[in-house]
């Protein structure tokens, strides 16, 4: 009986009050004469018939508004704009969104669309994101009722607002489908759908055959694209499953493709924005990422090679065009794919050829080709010899500055082919200035477009590898801010380009020291020997990195990262996170950087990209919280956000320097409140920073000894202490008797802040070590006052704790200590805990007061 009325309360709290009623009707009939079932009942039955009300005035409404929004002769558009947003805002709620849905909505929302105006189209689009937020059979059934080619074909309108919102709703219903039922009420009226797959792979279809279609807009082609990104390939590679990006390559590899060989102005070529190919790359590269062994990797070869060969092969100069820039989408997106089709006959002849083509837009083309051919250092030294005279006379005689500054680009390339090394130069002493030096004219030069301007930016990148290009582009304030600007413009093509030209500037790129001995035995093999530019000593990237700091670079880096676009890669976030790494080495420098909303900027590079850019990422922010205020730097909920990306540096395979940095970050957030160590609790730092304690290096095994003193204010970690079988608390105790004053002085603190919180702890420890009166005695004889003081705190909590424990320190020489410390008036704090110490002695009868003390 109890446990039916507790259900039916239960699902009153649910808001199922149809079952609700039933169970309590239930209790009435079998205790007739018990007035709180009656009562609840009572109770009940006027709340569902509220809700009645409630429900038909909502009914009303729903149908109200939709008639406003349908009504063609309605005339006042803030009445529509009314309606529209009362729509929107009643399908975020659930049970909204089931009324919608169960009053026609979806085939109303439908005419909406139909309606082809831009302000119902996306009122209708945002509506139906509500209804298919997470409910899977919501949206099962919404995708039946409109159909994958009425969805994709609203993708593909010409207004870049209403696409967008299209966008949006797929993806809702992506992650709906694959991710299943997280609000669904398996209700009579819902059904659960086991398989969703089918669907999936109808939508994807639809969107792949949207990048080949003529009719597509250039915005929803793109959008088309970056939906693909996230939603086909695996998030991560601990999924087994990759049969979802094995039949996109199947079925779409060609459509892709399309995409990334189009070529702008051509008569007949998709109408594509200057973002199109870049995603297209970034696409191509994802898929096959995600291929699992040899034999998908050469189907995805085999596929790119018979799409070049078709137009190379079967076509005039039209199809050339097209092959090589379909070489050159693949060079920037999975290079070893574009490599294997730049080694087929005939594709670098032809690349070199065109190059000399009195047409632009052919020019364009080849020149872009040899730059992204010109990655590595083998086809580099090739294109030296047989291009670099061919791109020198571009430079020289073209008028045309599209065509000049990627012919710069691809100097700049060759030039830079020795990346660091001082010693290997592929270009005379002084060359690589004087293109550096147009590339920062061209940048500078506003009368330009961006699309231009951003080859001076690739430029750079390359040319930023020699030390004295990097002194003259700082000094260069212009040129920096001309950059930056260009980071937060739309075209987001520019990203990597400017990210590596910052890690070249800041030196961030990694760089071990080589072993001297190595060194001798290179000198006697007479192998080569990489040199460092005298000016990429610590001083002078010091000083680049306060130029860059000085020009605004952490806006431009934060306004980088808040980019939803698919050309902020995986390898783009990790040079951002390498950059933050460099501006944060200072100290003096970190305030600055959270002041521009470094900080902020951090949080989502430490948590999504390479392992390395989050390591880097996650060590910016613990340099931050070590000598920032936390609170301030990261204000709000956001400091608990910086927790997982700080224990994660306590992970085994991190460095020592990224271990010591996360156990100091670590043991600042754990002072702050109790909510904050609950966090740390809850990401499972404790047993990592316990091992850390064991460490050798004694500044590794001190930071872990503080942040578990933090932690100790926890009442699940004072709990660990008393386990049976640890031994915890014994290392505690023996840390506090250590040569090392700064280990005695965390370990003691810990002790004290433990006796005091936590009263058991007393009597367990003169269970753990035969030694722990000696070091009790010995913090208490100790010149330091911080040590005594922890020590006086300690022997107080054990003489309140239990009248054995008082019994075993005043039976040592304890009570001639404690009666000396109680008389030293230099040391006030010691001395009032000596002498709270002895009062308990004297209540327990342990010791006979002195007349002559207070």
């Amino acid at each position: 009986m109890k446990a039916l009325f507790r259900r039916s309360q239960a699902l009153q709290k649910l808001g199922r009050l149809d079952q609700a009623v039933s169970d309590l009707q239930r209790c009435v009939s079998l205790e007739p004469k018990n007035k709180a079932f009656q009562e609840a009942l009572r109770a009940l039955g006027s709340s569902m018939h509220e809700k009645m009300k409630t429900m038909s005035c909502t009914d009303s409404k729903v149908e109200q508004m939709f008639q406003i929004l349908l009504d063609p002769e309605e005339k006042d558009a803030d009445k529509k704009q009314k309606a529209a947003q009362n729509l929107i805002v009643l399908a975020r709620e659930e049970a909204g969104a089931e009324k919608i849905f169960q009053s026609d909505g979806v085939r109303l929302l439908t005419q909406l669309l139909d309606t082809a105006k831009a302000d119902l189209m996306l009122a209708a689009l945002r509506t139906l994101v509500g209804l298919c937020s997470g409910h899977r059979s919501r949206t099962t059934a919404i995708l039946a009722e409109l159909g994958a080619p009425h969805l994709s074909a609203v993708l593909g309108v010409e207004d870049e607002h209403v696409s967008l919102a299209a966008c949006n709703l797929l993806h809702v219903m992506f992650d709906s489908l694959k991710e299943g039922l997280q609000k669904d009420f398996r209700g009579k009226e819902d059904a659960v759908v086991l398989d969703s797959s089918k669907d999936l792979k109808l939508l994807i279809k639809h969107l792949l055959e949207l990048l080949a279609l003529e009719g597509a807009s250039a915005h929803g082609r793109d959008n088309a694209l970056n939906l693909l990104i996230k939603v086909v390939p695996r998030k991560s590679p601990k999924e087994t499953n990759n049969s979802m990006s094995l039949w996109v390559i199947d079925q779409g590899l060609k459509k892709i493709l399309e995409v990334g060989s189009t070529v702008c102005g051509v008569p007949g070529s998709l109408p594509v924005t200057e973002n199109s190919r870049m995603s297209a790359s970034v696409l191509l590269s994802k898929l096959y990422d995600d291929l699992k062994c040899d034999a998908e990797r050469e189907n995805f070869h085999h596929l790119c090679e018979d799409y070049v060969r078709s137009w190379f092969e079967g076509h005039e100069l039209a199809g050339k065009l097209r092959a090589i820039q379909t070489v050159s989408c693949l060079l920037q997106g999975p290079s070893d794919a574009g490599n294997r089709v730049l080694e087929l006959e005939g594709i670098m002849d032809g690349v070199l050829s065109l190059c000399a083509s009195v047409c632009e837009a052919h020019q364009l083309v080849a020149v872009e080709a040899l730059i992204h051919a010109a990655d590595k250092a083998k086809r580099a030294s090739f294109i030296t010899a047989n291009g670099v005279s061919l791109l020198k006379e571009i430079y020289k005689h073209s008028e045309r500055d599209s065509i000049r500054i990627r012919a710069l680009v691809g100097l700049c390339k060759l030039g830079s082919a020795g990346g660091t090394d001082f010693s290997m130069k592929q270009f005379a002493e002084g060359s690589t200035m004087k293109l550096a030096k147009q590339c920062r004219k061209w940048l500078c030069n506003e009368t330009i477009d961006a699309g231009t301007r951003r080859w001076a930016v690739e430029g750079l990148a390359y040319l930023t590898f020699d030390a004295d290009v990097k002194e003259e582009f700082v000094e260069d304030k212009a040129a920096m801010q001309a950059m930056f600007h260009l980071a937060k413009s739309e075209d987001r093509s520019v990203l990597y380009a400017v990210a590596s030209t910052l890690v070249n500037c800041t030196n961030s790129y990694d760089h071990e020291e080589p072993d001297p001995q190595m060194l001798e035995l290179a000198k006697y093999a007479k192998q080569h020997i990489p040199e460092q530019h005298p000016k990429d000593k610590p001083d002078f990237v010091k000083r680049r990195v306060r130029k860059l700091l000085t020009a605004g670079v952490v806006s431009a880096l934060a306004c980088m990262v808040k980019s939803e676009n698919p050309a902020l890669t995986n390898s783009c976030r990790e040079l951002i996170s390498r950059v933050f790494l460099a501006l944060v080495e200072e100290a003096e420098d970190r305030g600055g950087v959270v002041a521009q909303g470094g900080g902020k900027a951090l949080i989502p590079l430490s948590l999504e990209g390479t392992e390395v850019g989050q390591t880097k990422a996650a060590q910016a922010l613990a340099k931050i919280t070590i000598t920032s205020n936390p609170e301030m730097a990261f204000p709000g909920e956001r400091i608990y956000e910086v927790v997982r990306p700080l224990v994660s540096l306590l992970h085994l395979q991190r460095t020592g320097l990224e271990n010591f940095e996360g156990l100091m970050a670590l043991t600042n957030l754990a002072g702050i409140s109790e909510r904050l160590r609950q966090k740390i609790l809850k990401e499972k730092a404790v047993p990592m920073i316990e091992g850390y304690m064991f460490e050798e290096h004694e500044l590794i095994r001190l930071a872990a000894t503080e942040c578990m003193c933090n932690m100790a204010m926890s009442k699940e970690v004072q709990e660990l202490f008393l386990a049976e079988g640890s031994d915890r608390l014994k290392l505690m105790v023996l840390y506090s008797g250590e040569e090392d004053e700064k280990l005695r002085r965390a370990a003691s603190g810990t002790l004290a802040m433990l006796t005091a919180l936590h009263p058991p702890i007393c009597k367990r420890i003169p269970q753990v070590t035969v030694h722990w009166l000696e070091i009790l005695q010995a913090l208490l004889l100790s010149p330091s006052a911080e040590l005594q003081h922890r020590g006086a705190v300690v022997v107080m909590n054990m003489m309140a704790a239990e009248r054995e424990v008082a019994e075993q320190l005043i039976a040592s020489e304890m009570l001639e200590i404690l009666s000396v410390l109680a008389k030293d008036k230099d040391k006030p704090r010691v001395a009032q805990a000596a002498k709270e110490s002895l009062a308990q002695a004297v209540a327990y009868g342990l010791i006979k007061p002195n007349p002559g003390q207070e």
